[in-house]
């Protein structure tokens, strides 16, 4: 697997070495990455720290257990794109190699997944990953309590991704909180709009389910991204939303 492109965007042998790892691995504790890398124990936690910070790896605890998983390789393209400057000449590199990691990728993800990530980066990881679904479902994105938090604070970040969406023909369908009403003129192209009543208004946390995922979202003070992988999870939440849309909301 040719990663060395990693080292020109601004990794370091050492994150190169862990990602690299974890992408092989599927996910792994940070005794499995210092066992398999031969790196001190206390350098992997400081490694994996700074990838999650870049969006490029994220966590969950099980049993008391942590362990860490590489975030789909699209999440590269984000942090090209952030770093913008003298990197543009790298894109085109790190597009042809993401299909080989993709499929990597998903040679080692399991039929039911739990990830976590934290911050900007892992936001806009979760984002990016949107727009790589497949399957029947993969033409729409469902949002329960949404309140426009990216395109308001990652504003450069979502003109790009929705971009991007709209391209793919990747629909919205909105249950927005009605606190955005007088905000809102009318949706985005390929968006449907409704309003929840006011009793769902409340600490900034928004649920989107998309393909075979859920997300709960918190968009507070600490950006916080649950993701959970599972087809019965994502279709019984999707009828919650439909229940929701039919019966609740208001346009």
């Amino acid at each position: 697997m040719d990663v060395g492109f990693l080292r020109d965007i601004g990794l370091s042998p050492g994150e190169i070495t862990v990602y690299s790892t974890m992408l092989e691995a599927g996910s792994a504790s940070a005794n499995t990455l210092h066992e398999k890398t031969g790196i001190e124990r206390r350098n992997v936690y400081d490694i994996l720290n700074k990838l999650i910070e870049r969006g490029l790896c994220s966590y969950i605890t099980e049993n008391k257990k942590r362990t860490f998983k590489a975030t789909h390789p699209s999440a590269i393209l984000n942090y090209i794109d952030d770093k913008k400057t003298g990197l543009d000449r790298l894109r085109d590199e790190a597009e042809s190699r993401i299909p080989a990691l993709t499929e990597l990728y998903n040679e080692t993800k399991p039929s039911i997944n739990a990830q976590v990530f934290r911050g900007k980066e892992g936001i806009k990881a979760v984002w990016t990953d949107m727009l790589t679904m497949d399957g029947p479902s993969s033409k729409e994105i469902c949002w329960i309590g949404a309140g426009r938090y990216v395109p308001k604070d990652m504003p450069t970040f979502f003109h790009h991704w929705n971009k991007r969406r709209i391209g793919l023909g990747i629909r919205w369908k909105n249950l927005i909180r009605q606190e955005l009403r007088k905000e809102i003129d009318k949706p985005l192209q390929l968006e449907k709009i409704k309003f929840l009543p006011k009793e769902f208004s409340g600490n900034p946390t928004v649920i989107s389910i998309y393909g075979n995922k859920v997300v709960n979202f918190q968009f507070g003070q600490d950006l916080f991204a649950f993701v959970i992988e599972s087809k019965e999870l994502a279709d019984n939440y999707r009828r919650y939303h439909t229940y929701l849309w039919e019966n609740v909301a208001e346009r």
